[in-house]
């Protein structure tokens, strides 16, 4: 088991207008930002639109995905509230060649510390092969990891329960276990995340920063100033003014019109949160296509 460290996207799904999932082009698109500098990509997690895409598509993507130049820099997200779905697909994947895991708790119902302990030992127990990483965000499942909860698994999985992304921001400053890897869900948190020890991020946005966020995460290693951070968390504030699926696709659109297509209930932003969108980075001079983003 080697730990997950360094940027990570979490990628985004590119969908045909009859919102049917486009396994090619989605594929492309993750390919492309390890290209421009992302360590990998978190497929089918929330920005992908995983919650909404039927299983029976994922696992057509999983299939083309396991052909991939790119195979081992792929994390494979559930998105999934059905344990008995959540395991058959990590079966299938796992049949494909991929082990790594994004698993969020499930969404809608009131639980605690125990019950979550309970849904992962389920799944090991069903997938022990399987390298988890514990996907922390209460303003979409309604629970946050404690770090007791965290600790606890560990103990009891120490080769699969192997990481956090921490979207919810209570566990990076106070987590601290060997072997295990941290990883925060905004590059506002990546330079300081890596001070404190972390191993890099896991977020929507590097779809769009992954030049940027690997410089400063390259800096970081190499002791070298820090002339990129700033710009980065400025990129990163401007998509927070917005639901970030929204704006990701919004800003996408701007060059290949296949980037419109998006399920409902999420939508594109406005006419008026578009201009604002890209003024915004007008202004702070910020271009995907440039050697640094700059």
């Amino acid at each position: 088991m080697s730990k997950i460290k360094g940027i990570y996207a979490a990628g985004l799904s590119i969908l045909n207008e009859d919102l049917s999932l486009n396994v090619e082009k989605t594929i492309l698109h993750s390919e492309n930002i390890i290209d421009q500098g992302c360590h990998g990509v978190a497929i089918f997690g929330s920005t992908g639109q995983a919650q909404l895409i039927p299983v029976v598509e994922k696992i057509k993507l999983l299939n083309q995905l396991s052909l991939s130049k790119f195979k081992k820099n792929f994390i494979v997200g559930t998105g999934l509230n059905s344990l008995a779905e959540t395991i058959n697909l990590m079966k299938i994947a796992s049949s494909l060649g991929f082990k790594k895991f994004l698993i969020m708790p499930p969404a809608y119902y009131i639980y605690g510390d125990s019950e979550v302990i309970e849904f992962y030992t389920k799944i090991v127990e069903s997938i022990p092969e399987s390298e988890i990483i514990l996907y922390n965000f209460e303003k979409l499942c309604g629970y946050k990891f404690s770090v007791d909860c965290v600790q606890k698994l560990v103990k009891k999985f120490p080769n699969q329960i192997v990481g956090v992304k921490d979207s919810s921001y209570n566990l990076f400053e106070n987590l601290d276990l060997d072997n295990f890897s941290i990883l925060p869900g905004s590059e506002l948190k990546l330079l300081k995340g890596l001070e404190m020890g972390c191993s890099g991020i896991i977020t929507a946005t590097c779809n769009v920063t992954a030049q940027l966020s690997r410089k400063v995460y390259d800096d970081f290693f190499s002791h070298n100033p820090q002339s990129f951070n700033q710009k980065l968390c400025n990129v990163r504030s401007v998509f927070d003014k917005y639901n970030l699926i929204s704006g990701l696709h919004t800003f996408y659109s701007q060059e290949n019109k296949i980037y419109k297509n998006i399920l409902p209930p999420l939508k594109l932003l406005n006419f008026d949160e578009e201009k604002d969108l890209m003024k915004n980075l007008k202004d702070l001079k910020f271009t995907t296509k440039s050697p640094m983003a700059a």
